[in-house]
């Protein structure tokens, strides 16, 4: 009976409430689609303070796009790139430079742009893709207390070996990958003609070796040249004469497959990395490590500033 009724109700309804019933239905539908996205995004992120900002960032910044989104940060990079080749992870914030020497094992030197061409077609081989670099340039260099550098007048590397020539007894502080990497301590001992033996070398967190600098328990240390905490502690970032660090342009990373199930998803991740810049990511650093603001706290105002989430 009741049914019956209805299809009495639907024959006698005016034609133009039909059309309105079927158009509100299909713009439901569009509005559905626009928001809808392929299977959850995992973001990948290394163990230090700039890659966990830029791994939250990324996150916020899709959660608000309607992405779907797991985080995992926290990871090593050789861990994290293995994350990548098996899978488990489909975006990442890479740097050209160990793509280029720890990934890909490339030796020859190449500027900025050669070393972002280079590894985005090789990486491009095997599904990942390199999309637009951000004008953050996060290379290594050699820091010393400011004060000291000050007094001795050490402005570059050759002249940090040479005042290592005539006290053998320094010690220098690396973080736990930097000793045995391909781009690593080795080869920096060739180029420079140097050598460190056990005793010189103190191996820590990366954020101890700052601490180390700045309370001038350690004569050098490898330290990141986009670290708020260089400026913040006072320390004196030593110009690399002899050209031995490559360029490491901060560029988000995607897994094809992702890319090509999300058609918008390179555009967006493009948008937020033209925001970012060596200057301003060495501003959230200080705020994360100096001021001891939240990483999560510091990306969500970053966004918020940039006009990339309301």
């Amino acid at each position: 009976m009741q049914v019956s009724f209805l299809r009495t109700l639907a024959g006698v309804m005016p034609r133009w409430m039909r059309l309105l019933g079927a158009v509100c239905v299909a713009l439901g539908a569009m509005a559905a689609g626009a928001t809808a996205h392929a299977a959850t995004l995992t973001i990948g992120g290394k163990n230090f303070t700039e890659q966990l900002i830029l791994s939250e960032m990324t996150a916020q910044y899709l959660r608000s796009k309607g992405y779907d989104v797991e985080l995992k940060n926290g990871l090593g990079s050789v861990v994290m790139r293995q994350g990548m080749e098996s899978n488990q992870l489909d975006i990442v914030w890479e740097y050209t430079g160990t793509s280029l020497i720890v990934y890909n094992k490339v030796t020859e030197k190449l500027d900025p742009e050669q070393t972002y061409e280079r590894v985005k077609e090789l990486d491009g081989k095997i599904g990942i893709v390199w999309l637009n670099p951000s004008a953050l340039n996060n290379t290594y260099a050699f820091a010393m207390p400011g004060k000291i550098a000050r007094e001795e007048g050490v402005e570059t590397v050759s002249q940090l070996i040479d005042r290592f020539r005539a006290n053998p007894k320094m010690q220098f502080a690396f973080d736990m990958e930097f000793v045995g990497r391909s781009d690593g301590l080795g080869p920096m001992e060739q180029l420079y003609d140097f050598h460190l033996d056990r005793p010189n070398i103190k191996q820590m967190d990366p954020g101890l070796v700052y601490t180390a600098l700045r309370n001038e328990q350690i004569d050098a240390g490898l330290v990141y040249t986009s670290d708020g905490r260089n400026k913040g502690f006072d320390l004196k970032v030593l110009t690399d004469d002899k050209g031995f660090f490559p360029a490491y342009a901060a560029t988000p990373v995607v897994r094809k497959e992702v890319l090509d199930a999300n058609p918008q998803l390179a555009d967006e991740l493009n948008a937020l990395s033209a925001k970012i810049n060596s200057e301003n990511m060495s501003d959230m650093n200080a705020k994360v490590d100096i001021d001891h603001r939240a990483v999560s706290r510091v990306a969500s105002d970053f966004l918020k500033q940039e006009g990339l989430v309301q």
